[in-house]
């Protein structure tokens, strides 16, 4: 019967890109920072939940980054390596949803006014400064959803990750 040794538990160099867990890497590399560029390139208007945000879009995505390559370089070998890996999951799942949220409400609200901008002033009506101001802030309305569903597609992959490495860190 073969033991099982900590070389068996975590992947090194190619065979993070072939292990379930560590595979979710990219996506939420590409989501994370999906989610920073987008609310970076509006603005930050609402300047605390927008602030958390960009906080944690930047912290996850540095952090993300030095645990892919610690990774990649096998510098995981120690035996706390699957509870760190977990640990942080669980940290960024929980940082990207605290954020996701008031994401969320925030686009809410502009979307409310938005909408209500735009019942009480028809296009034909507003001169042509006026025009450009709300085809902007349409635009802008526009970027924060979509940074709403990248965030909460970080979310759900960070979840996914932290679910899979509890799982390899159980049998190890």
């Amino acid at each position: 019967m073969a033991s099982t040794t900590m070389g068996d538990v975590l992947p090194t160099g190619g065979r993070v890109f072939t292990s379930i867990p560590d595979l979710f890497f990219i996506p939420e590399f590409v989501f994370g920072g999906l989610v920073w560029i987008l609310v970076a390139s509006t603005g930050v208007k609402y300047e605390n939940p927008m602030g958390w945000v960009m906080s944690v879009s930047v912290f996850c995505f540095v952090m993300t980054t030095l645990w892919f390559f610690i990774f990649l370089c096998g510098a995981n070998r120690s035996s706390s390596w699957p509870a760190l890996d977990v640990g942080y999951h669980f940290v960024a799942t929980v940082f990207y949803f605290s954020a996701s949220v008031p994401l969320a409400f925030i686009t809410v609200l502009e979307g409310q006014a938005f909408a209500e901008f735009a019942a009480l002033a028809p296009l034909a009506y507003v001169s042509a400064l006026n025009s450009d101001v709300f085809l902007e802030a349409r635009k802008i309305y526009k970027l924060h959803i979509a940074a709403v569903v990248m965030s909460f597609l970080a979310t759900l992959f960070y979840f996914m990750h932290t679910i899979f490495s509890a799982i390899r860190w159980k049998r190890s």
